[in-house]
């Protein structure tokens, strides 16, 4: 019986060496963290946004984005008879970037289609607490 577990545990302590990240991971790694941006640095951006945007799915998609699952703060232009819409964001470098692909991704789901016109860096106010969406 002890056998069989020395030999289970050799297999597994074998299996787990082959998730160990590579010599190239670790490099790739280091060179991310000093391309010369602080990833923690907190940055501003004003998003325009056109196609699809004045509905209230939209906006809710794009709440639930910045503000809940990226922590940024800002707000949302509110709701017009226009097909075009700003994003003011506010936060950390390396979850802006991720919100601004989210954003040019383009499709939210179901119908919902916008195309980024625009992304323009702007000085950090710090005047929002969270991030706010006025829907009609």
């Amino acid at each position: 019986m002890k056998q069989y577990i020395f030999v289970l545990f050799a297999l597994l302590t074998t299996a787990i060496q082959g998730f160990a990240p590579t010599r190239q991971h670790q490099q790739r790694t280091v060179l991310r963290a000093t391309d010369g941006e602080d990833p923690n640095e907190i940055v501003a951006r004003r998003i325009t946004v056109k196609g699809a945007v004045q509905g209230g799915y939209y906006r809710s998609c794009v709440n639930n984005e910045a503000g809940k699952f990226r922590r940024l703060v800002g707000t949302m232009s509110p709701p017009d008879e226009s097909d075009e819409a700003e994003i003011y964001v506010e936060g950390k470098r390396k979850l802006m970037a991720g919100f601004i692909r989210w954003c040019k991704k383009g499709d939210v789901g179901l119908n919902q289609q916008a195309k980024v016109i625009d992304v323009k860096e702007e000085d950090p106010t710090g005047l929002y607490e969270s991030f706010y969406v006025k829907t009609k």
